[in-house]
C-alpha cells in the first residue's frame, strides 16, 4: 500500500482511539450517513463545475467516508480497508473480461451489456448461496 494510504489509515485508527477526538469516537455507520450522502453529492456538483481544484478535494472527503466506514467495521472485526479494496479489484477484473480475459468487446454498448449480465449473475448467486445459509 502507498504511504499516504497507510498514513490515512493511521489517522483515521488514531482519531477513533481513546485518546483521539470526541467526535470521531461518537460516529456510528448509522450517524455517518448524513455526511456521505453529503460529499457524494459535493463530489457531483464539482464534477458539473469541472472544478479540478476542488474535485481533489471533494474526492478526498469522500474517501474520508470509505476509510471512517472500514475503520467503524475493523473495529466491530467485520472487514477492513484492505477487504473493500481486494473485493473491489475482484469485482473491477471480474466485470472486464474484454480486458482481463477472452471476451471480446469492440464498443461501449457492448461493455455495458456484459457488465450489466455479470452484475445480474452475481446477484443471482448471492441470492441462491444466501438460500443455502
Amino acid at each position: 500500500m502507498s504511504r499516504p494510504v497507510t498514513r490515512l489509515l493511521r489517522i483515521m485508527a488514531r482519531l477513533r482511539s481513546p485518546r483521539g477526538c470526541p467526535w470521531d469516537r461518537e460516529q456510528t455507520h448509522d450517524s455517518l450517513l448524513p455526511c456521505l450522502k453529503n460529499e457524494a453529492g459535493e463530489v457531483a456538483h464539482v464534477i458539473r463545475k469541472k472544478d479540478f481544484h476542488g474535485m481533489r478535494e471533494e474526492l478526498g472527503d469522500l474517501l474520508l467516508q470509505v476509510v471512517f466506514h472500514s475503520q467503524l467495521a475493523r473495529e466491530a472485526g467485520k472487514f477492513s480497508f484492505d477487504d473493500v479494496v481486494r473485493t473491489l479489484n475482484r469485482k473491477l477484473i471480474r466485470r472486464h473480461p474484454h480486458v482481463f480475459g477472452n471476451v471480446k468487446a469492440h464498443d461501449s454498448a457492448t461493455v455495458l451489456r456484459q457488465w450489466h449480465e455479470i452484475k445480474a449473475r452475481e446477484k443471482k448467486d448471492r441470492r441462491h448461496a444466501r438460500n443455502r445459509k
